[in-house]
């Protein structure tokens, strides 16, 4: 029987954003997770998708003159037409307007409603129309809402005894069942959770909106669109439709989002699982967000950065180097032109770049075109074959820890140890001594296995790039990233392949 497969969820995009780089970051990073998980021989399943329903796509498409669904259909397919170029490789890309979906929600909302987990009452307050809210008056003071934005209603409405799970969802944070990083977002859960946590309002009446999931017990309503949104997780799990996908996925590994949607995903969640009976989750994961000149992107400010601007710019590994490079995760980080030139050039360009072209121009002009046979390394291993090592043992405890920053960090640290080496042995002097053969053998062996090793640990973040290098040496990647890390993987007398630079100069912005 199967293992459980390894399962990774970036948050579903509402439609009416465009895609921008804090939704590519989170895609990406999700990316590179899985790519990492892969390689190191975890069946993994990674979706992704779109979130579909509510008010502001009802009335988008009502401005636009079209339908709802035709409204959806074009933008959904705004966010696949991004993460295509990026080489996002999700196994499940879902949409909350798939008949599967509606089925689990409908499934879900009659099991609770059956089980007197949700009751019919009356609200009356202040409804935030872009958020899609209710808010109280204190909620408005303390957050200084924009009071134009807030509409005063009274309606009967169908709610969600939220309240009852507060007891248990802080126990599963406490005890770490639910892993809540970093810890600053877990300490923020479980101060909200302080606080009585009231009851969810879960449905909205036809007459105000009927762009959603009708209530299977009350067709003149609709679902409320985070209570249907959530539910995506389990729906592209298998849930109440593959038993066999839904027991090797479920629960989740890692939920991926940025802190700004952390209540709905470590409260909401949560409460919902609990009533409906189905597992938790095991880690959710709030990464921070992309400043400009220090302050959050924003539709508003118009602020907000187009990633394939950059990705038609610089090559696409280039956006994704800078985007896991960049930001410890967990922890806001700035973009900006200089940063992204700067990793261009210096991680990318100087380092990488730099060190296979050395080693295949002096394997070509040295090693008569083929990897030499290295001799017994002259004065113990080599700075670049320790640092391999030790990138070997500490690898995957890096990608479990999600702390890709580092593992791009450490294939650097491998890289500038093999420049260090070729400045050390200078094999360009040592070649013209005769008897200096086994030290410029070593050298050249030394050097190219230093690039095959960083590229291997390099290509799940930057998978074109790195099987370019990769083909420059004469390599096939490999399948399994614990055996291409081993010393040694690179077979004498195989022909290294010249190729164009790796990662050529883009001029800068003129002045």
């Amino acid at each position: 029987m199967p293992g459980k497969a390894f399962y990774v969820t970036t948050p579903i995009y509402y439609v009416n954003d465009a895609p921008h780089i804090g939704t590519a970051y989170t895609t990406v990073l999700a990316d590179v997770i899985a790519r990492y998980r892969r390689a190191l021989g975890d069946d993994v399943w990674f979706l992704t998708g779109t979130d579909e329903h509510g008010q502001k796509a009802a009335e988008a498409a009502e401005k636009r003159g079209l339908t709802p669904r035709a409204h959806c259909d074009e933008l959904s397919q705004r966010f696949r037409d991004t993460w295509a170029p990026l080489q996002i490789s999700y196994d499940v890309f879902i949409r909350t307007t798939e008949p599967r979906h509606l089925r689990v929600v409908q499934a879900v909302l009659d099991d609770l409603w059956k089980r007197g987990e949700i009751y019919r009452g009356t609200y009356e307050g202040w409804y935030h129309v872009s958020d899609e809210i209710f808010v109280t008056e204190k909620e408005i003071e303390e957050k200084a809402i924009d009071r134009s934005k807030l509409r005063r209603i009274s309606e009967d409405n169908y709610f969600f005894r939220m309240g009852r799970q507060r007891d248990a969802i802080r126990e599963a944070v406490v005890s770490g069942r639910l892993e809540i990083r970093p810890a600053s977002r877990r300490n923020e859960v479980l101060g909200f959770l302080e606080k009585d946590l009231g009851d969810l309002c879960i449905s909205r009446p036809k007459s105000r909106l009927s762009w959603g999931v009708e209530l299977p017990f009350d067709r003149d309503y609709v679902t409320y669109v985070w209570f249907d949104a959530l539910l995506n997780y389990v729906t592209g799990a298998g849930y109440l439709q593959d038993d066999a996908t839904f027991a090797r996925t479920w629960p989740a590994d890692v939920h991926l989002m940025g802190k700004d949607i952390l209540t709905t995903h470590s409260v909401y969640w949560p409460a919902m699982l609990l009533a409906a009976g189905i597992p938790l989750p095991r880690r959710i994961l709030a990464h921070g967000w992309w400043l400009v000149g220090g302050t959050k992107m924003s539709k508003s400010i118009g602020n907000v950065v187009d990633p394939l601007s950059y990705a038609t710019k610089f090559g696409v590994d280039a956006l994704r180097w800078y985007l896991v490079r960049e930001m410890v995760v967990g922890q806001d980080a700035e973009f900006s032109d200089e940063r992204f030139r700067a990793r261009y050039d210096g991680d990318l360009g100087n380092e990488w770049g730099n060190l296979l072209s050395r080693a295949v121009n002096m394997i070509g002009r040295f090693g008569g075109g083929k990897v030499p046979s290295p001799a017994l390394e002259h004065g113990g291993p080599s700075e670049p074959r320790t640092a391999a090592a030790a990138l070997l043992d500490t690898l995957p405890g890096l990608v479990d820890d999600v702390a890709l920053h580092r593992v791009g960090e450490a294939a650097m640290d491998l890289l500038r140890a093999g420049n260090r080496h070729v400045d050390l042995t200078q094999p360009w002097k040592a070649a013209k001594d005769p008897a200096k053969g086994s030290v410029v053998a070593d050298a050249l062996y030394t050097i190219a296995e230093t690039v095959r090793v960083a590229s291997e640990v390099l290509r799940p973040i930057l998978p074109t790039k790195a099987t370019d290098a990769l083909a420059q040496l004469g390599v096939t990647p490999s399948g399994d990233l614990r055996a291409a890390l081993r010393w040694g993987g690179l077979v004498p007398g195989t022909a290294v392949v010249p190729g164009p630079v790796l990662f050529p100069r883009v001029d800068p912005p003129a002045r």
